[in-house]
């Protein structure tokens, strides 16, 4: 079955980052992308212009239209919107098991949690994997999450298996030991550092594990905390384990760094198709005439 990766997070105009990258994120990496959009905004390469906060209400409803009908097998969180979302999102997904205990359409439907696909009628009680990119500040700089919607992350936080801030966004909610306080295991993006090198460390409850990779210099590097956190998401949705879901998710982010189309006068998008077009590619699996 493929992997289904539920998406909560904003819609952005220019395509760089939100659920757009997330999109093109999980077709890439061969999952299925769903979407609870929380926020729209107009924005380009240049920064954000507009903000419109979906309903609460309204975002409930995306999540629970997909989750009752195709199931989900891993959760990524991005923009939220609002501080009410924050909450009523940790309350909706805390309650996801007891909602997967519906079958879903197809007769061989079954619910998967924690990354495993399982056979039908199978009905995995482990807790779903959910990744939290705590977004705050666009890569443009425009402010995305007020004070009062950054303090109700910790409920998120809470519900979470993995959250992954970068330097500016870990200092904003307390430092790595506030994080692991909560509970999740916590990726610290190193791309905000200074240097040559980029080092992501992975901290969990077992120890440390880093990744050091040379830095890319571009200015087309809009969306890669949402590439990242999304292509997290469809690896453990595809049964990986957290640092071999990581770590191809980075090798991702770097070659669609290295592969970005140039677009914009301002941070540009990145090459999420790395360059190719994969219909073009794939012609051997094209429907018969």
């Amino acid at each position: 079955m493929t992997a289904r990766i539920l998406i909560i997070a904003g819609s952005d105009s220019g395509g760089g980052a939100g659920i757009q990258a997330d999109i093109k994120t999980v077709t890439m990496l061969g999952g299925h992308a769903m979407t609870a959009i929380t926020t729209i905004t107009a924005q380009n390469t240049l920064g954000v212009q507009a903000v419109h906060t979906v309903p609460t209400d309204i975002v409930l409803a995306q999540i629970d239209a997909v989750v009752s009908d195709i199931g989900v097998d891993a959760v990524k969180i991005g923009m939220i919107g609002s501080a009410q979302t924050a909450n009523a999102v940790a309350d909706r997904l805390t309650s996801l098991t007891s909602l997967f205990s519906r079958k879903g359409g197809s007769s061989d439907w079954t619910p998967a949690f924690a990354g495993e696909q399982g056979g039908a009628g199978r009905h995995h009680q482990a807790r779903i994997p959910i990744i939290f990119d705590p977004v705050m500040i666009a890569t443009s700089g425009s402010v995305l999450a007020n004070p009062a919607t950054i303090a109700a992350f910790a409920r998120l936080m809470r519900i979470a298996t993995l959250v992954t801030p970068n330097l500016p966004e870990l200092a904003a909610l307390g430092g790595e030991a506030a994080v692991r306080a909560l509970g999740p295991a916590v990726l610290i993006k190193g791309g905000h550092g200074e240097g040559a090198q980029i080092t992501d460390r992975l901290v969990t409850d077992a120890g440390e594990t880093r990744w050091t990779n040379p830095r890319i210099e571009t200015r087309h590097a809009h969306g890669t905390g949402c590439t990242l956190a999304s292509g997290i998401a469809t690896g453990l949705a595809q049964g990986m384990p957290l640092d071999a879901a990581i770590e191809r998710a980075i090798a991702f982010v770097r070659a669609a760094l290295a592969h970005a189309p140039g677009l914009g006068a301002g941070h540009g998008p990145m090459g999420h198709a790395l360059g190719v077009s994969p219909f073009d590619q794939l012609k051997d699996r094209q429907c018969p005439a």
